[in-house]
């Protein structure tokens, strides 16, 4: 009797989507723009992009929501492991709008104690270094990237805010893995996009009321991407954010590279890797995409693989 042996079963393979194109399908999610078959910048999307730059040169950073004056000499205070819960609460209680927080935050259920909490420094005490590291940050970071986004509406910036945290979280357990300060990594991610507001309220300006344009083109979405990676950084310096920040936020300009700071690579994959995240939970890739080869140079692929898969347990498609 002869035994037919049934061939060997393959693991499906998953296409490898170009970081580009990603980079243009979340360009278009954020602003809700129907794709482009165009294969470079039209004439007037060329002076549209002249104007702008002139637009962000001019950008008035005060125009956008306050940073609280207090959250320099905060973000000093929490590098330092030993500052005590007294100290951090005289710092944030300079600040209503932080102190409401804090408080709205640890009056949670997640975070509710055995005992009512009745005073800032026992919340500060409850939340610990870290905790009140990510409470400040998205304090300060979700009003700016929400902020309202003219002809574009208030979905941009919801859109721009989740896409912050998912690439807040991927930088800081990259960053993990390469000897980064954690919370550098985490604002880094958080900021990282800080600009992108700002473009999309200059966009809403420059857009013709009631008239139907073309769908724009990948090189025109990409220059705006540029622009608003300029005004991020810009967004840093003006901030006083730490200096690794800041030189990550000026690498991120590149593609990561052997010669740029962990940080920056960090910084540079998480962004991409928040955006293939975002755009599944919306349904907007076709499939599930290997982004694990794409900085083989400056991250293993299996480690790329595994904060994909960290990414897609914190944030689960609904």
């Amino acid at each position: 009797m002869t035994t037919t042996h049934a061939p060997p079963i393959t693991p499906a393979v998953r296409s490898a989507v170009p970081l580009a194109e990603i980079e243009d399908r979340f360009q278009r999610f954020v602003l809700d723009l129907p794709d482009s078959d165009a294969s470079a910048p039209s004439t007037s999307e060329l002076a549209t992009l002249r104007r702008l730059e002139l637009l962000g040169a001019r950008f008035d950073m005060h125009s956008l929501p306050r940073l609280p004056t207090v959250l320099p000499q905060l973000l000093r205070a929490l590098r330092n492991d030993k500052a005590g819960g007294g100290e951090l609460a005289k710092l944030i209680g300079r600040d209503p709008l932080m102190v409401g927080e804090i408080m709205r935050v640890t009056g949670s259920v997640h975070y509710r104690a055995a005992q009512p909490i009745t005073s800032l420094q026992q919340a500060v005490v409850l939340l610990g270094q870290d905790g009140l590291r990510r409470v400040l940050t998205q304090h300060v970071m979700k009003p700016i990237l929400q902020a309202h986004a003219g002809a574009f509406g208030h979905a941009a910036g919801e859109r721009l805010w989740h896409h912050a945290e998912r690439c807040a979280h991927a930088c800081a357990w990259l960053g993990r893995n390469s000897g980064c300060d954690a919370f550098e990594a985490y604002l880094a991610g958080i900021v990282c996009h800080a600009g992108d507001s700002a473009v999309v309220r200059l966009l809403g300006k420059m857009k013709p009321a009631g008239e139907k344009a073309e769908p724009p083109s990948p090189g025109f979405l990409a220059g705006c991407a540029g622009l608003a990676a300029r005004l991020s950084l810009q967004l840093a310096q003006h901030w006083e954010l730490p200096p690794r920040v800041i030189d990550a936020l000026t690498e991120r300009q590149a593609p990561a590279t052997p010669a740029a700071s962990p940080l920056g690579n960090a910084l540079s994959v998480a962004d991409l890797l928040a955006m293939a995240q975002l755009l599944a939970e919306h349904e907007r890739l076709d499939d599930d995409p290997d982004l694990s080869q794409g900085w083989p140079a400056v991250f293993a692929p299996n480690l790329v693989a595994r904060c994909r898969q960290d990414l897609q347990r914190n944030f689960p498609a609904t």
